[in-house]
């Protein structure tokens, strides 16, 4: 296993930095035991909610399964649902362009790496709900944190030696198959395993040393973000060697090839709604760590009476965050008496019938299941208007969008993204300014539809096939786009 934690892209760690590093790795194995020989051999197993994909889980096994010759790995862990949802972009190019893709989950395995995931992704769901709860906790420590703490490249250091432990894992996974990660463990991971066609798709537009894999391929949807790998600019109070353009693809959004199969028919059937006076459909999600609810909440309010004007009807996907629905439903009476759905298959029925048919008030959505949980935007999204959501993973998708306050500093660069190439608004901040935005986007009759149109425009241009390209990267079969 080549040592990647002491010299970075050719720039040397501080002794400092490699001795925390070796002293976090020693810990996890401390406390999670050292798996380092065993042979965890591997099988697959089917994900219905994905079944439109023919994608299967790898999971531990008795005996090893053989992959399929046009197979294609996404690696990925469950932190929020922003992974877990480009992750199946991944999967859904892949199987458009001829593929078999399997799902491998590093955090859901009895293995001392997992374990180090899953208390590392726990801290992080913790930290962001009290940056929401305390003002001071968020300025001092979890705004820096998420903007420079994990920008600077010593950071690097530490989860290059903590992803060794992950390793096990692929002892009975071919090294030759494409490989896409959806965040930087499973990228670091796969590279310290001899994996050897390894894409890192890079979620964030804000560049950080947090999400650098040496040894793969780099891909990232925006301008902004290939130059701050290419330059390394900011991650060291020196200045460091950069990526080079062998390793570098700026590809595009990492879009699901079913919301782009019919997305131009999409925003024709959205301007016809708002032209007709039809009500506008907002979705509304509530992320992986439940955060941000007071705003959350505040935009809800509003919105009821419109709804009672039946200007507006109101979606709102709760995921798999059942508690969430049932706090709203403490706080606004009217939520008690909505179409609630928690059954997958009658979601489903029920978007095909709006897709060309009417919707009126509000429907809540919870699933229970993961899989379901993320997908359900994925379904309602092409029927609905508007999307209201933190400028994160959804910052990028072909949907007019609505952005209430960001959780985490990197996100801030998402917005900026959106509202710079035009198809979302700018971030709005606070309760008023995000309710004052939405009276204006009800009574204009012109600016969704104008959202439609730039989106329209950009997908001529290729904007939202970054998941396509990751395919091809992996595959061997072409160079990205620069």
């Amino acid at each position: 296993m080549a040592d990647k934690t002491s010299v970075i892209f050719n720039n040397p760690m501080s002794a400092k930095t490699i001795k925390g590093a070796e002293k976090s790795k020693a810990k996890f194995i401390k406390k999670y035991g050292d798996d380092s020989q065993k042979d965890y051999k591997i099988a697959f197993k089917e994900i219905p909610t994905l079944d439109f994909i023919d994608t299967a889980n790898i999971v531990f096994a008795n005996e090893n399964q053989k992959f399929e010759d046009n197979a294609l790995i996404v690696g990925n862990i469950r932190m929020g649902f922003g992974h877990y949802r480009i992750s199946i972009a991944m999967a859904s190019a892949a199987r458009a362009l001829g593929y078999k893709p399997y799902w491998l989950d590093l955090a859901s395995f009895d293995a001392t790496g997992s374990k180090m995931i899953r208390e590392q992704n726990d801290m992080y769901s913790l930290a962001s709900r009290i940056s929401q709860k305390s003002k001071l906790f968020n300025k001092i420590v979890w705004e820096p944190l998420n903007s420079e703490g994990f920008k600077k490249i010593s950071y690097n250091a530490k989860d290059q030696k903590n992803s060794e432990l992950l390793v096990p894992i692929f002892r009975n996974i071919p090294k030759n198959i494409p490989y896409i990660a959806t965040h930087v463990w499973p990228s670091q991971a796969a590279i310290h395993a001899g994996m050897t066609h390894v894409v890192n798709a890079i979620p964030d537009n804000w560049p950080m040393g947090l999400h650098l894999s040496e040894g793969a391929i780099h891909a990232v949807q925006t301008p902004f973000a290939y130059y701050g790998y290419k330059t390394l600019n900011g991650f060291d109070k020196k200045p460091l060697n950069g990526l080079s353009e062998d390793i570098l693809k700026m590809v595009g959004c990492f879009i699901d090839h079913e919301l782009l199969v019919d997305l131009e028919n999409d925003n024709k059937r959205r301007k016809a709604r708002i032209a007709s006076g039809k009500p506008m459909r907002i979705l509304m999600t509530v992320g992986g760590a439940g955060a941000g609810f007071d705003m959350f909440l505040a935009m809800v309010k509003h919105l009821v009476p419109y709804v009672k004007e039946n200007k507006v009807s109101l979606f709102i996907n709760f995921g798999d965050h059942v508690d969430v629905y049932e706090k709203l439903c403490k706080k606004v009476e009217d939520i008690k008496t909505v179409n609630f759905f928690n059954e997958y298959p009658k979601l489903k029925e029920f978007v095909s019938e709006i897709k060309e048919g009417d919707a009126s008030g509000i429907y809540a959505i919870y699933n229970k299941d993961i899989f379901e949980a993320v997908y359900s935007t994925n379904l309602l999204m092409p029927v609905c208007d508007l999307l209201v959501t933190k400028p994160s993973e959804l910052a990028y998708y072909p949907i007019p969008k609505l952005f209430m306050k960001h959780i985490g500093g990197h996100e801030v660069y998402g917005a900026i993204n959106g509202r710079e190439y035009g198809d979302s608004t700018p971030e709005f901040p606070t309760k008023e300014s995000i309710c004052e935005t939405l009276d204006r986007l009800i009574s204009d009759k012109e600016i969704i539809p104008h959202l439609c149109d730039r989106i329209d425009t950009l997908k001529k241009q290729g904007h939202y096939d970054g998941a396509y390209e990751c395919v091809k990267l992996a595959a061997g079969k072409a160079a990205a786009r620069k």
